[in-house]
């Protein structure tokens, strides 16, 4: 596969770095009970431009960045944490619910995300891991 080939395949679907971002805003946001209408306002945009960028349906430039930073009490450099040079390598040829970041992008993976660090007993936490575990390796549960 040529350079150019791999350019093209790249270009299919919402970079990697882009959707990472875009987890990452929504995750903050989340995290300081910030609703979308909220951000928007505070940095001059509509919430469906917020709804773009969380799903990286599309790409955030570094002034919209630096102010949702801003309004989010946080740095820029917070929107890249996490992101693995695997990442970028790997592009967009990943199948959907295939990462993490694609199951913290549903809300089901959001609240789960924001509610499992609330269990305050470690064995709770493992036999609901463990549950989980089952759950996946038995062919017969697919609800």
């Amino acid at each position: 596969m040529s350079r150019m080939d791999k350019l093209a395949d790249f270009d299919r679907g919402p970079n990697p770095v882009d959707r990472h971002v875009g987890l990452r805003i929504r995750m903050r946001r989340k995290e300081l009970g910030v609703s979308q209408e909220k951000l928007a306002e505070s940095i001059g945009l509509t919430f469906q431009q917020v709804q773009k960028y969380e799903r990286a349906a599309n790409r955030v430039s570094a002034s919209k960045l630096w102010e949702m930073a801003r309004a989010l009490d946080t740095s820029v450099a917070y929107f890249y944490e996490g992101l693995a040079e695997g990442t970028v390598a790997r592009g967009s040829n990943s199948q959907p619910g295939e990462t993490v970041q694609d199951f913290l992008l549903t809300p089901e993976g959001m609240e789960l995300a924001q509610v499992f660090p609330r269990i305050s007993h470690p064995r709770v936490r493992r036999k609901i891991l463990e549950l989980v575990r089952i759950m996946v390796d038995d062919p017969g549960v697919d609800a």
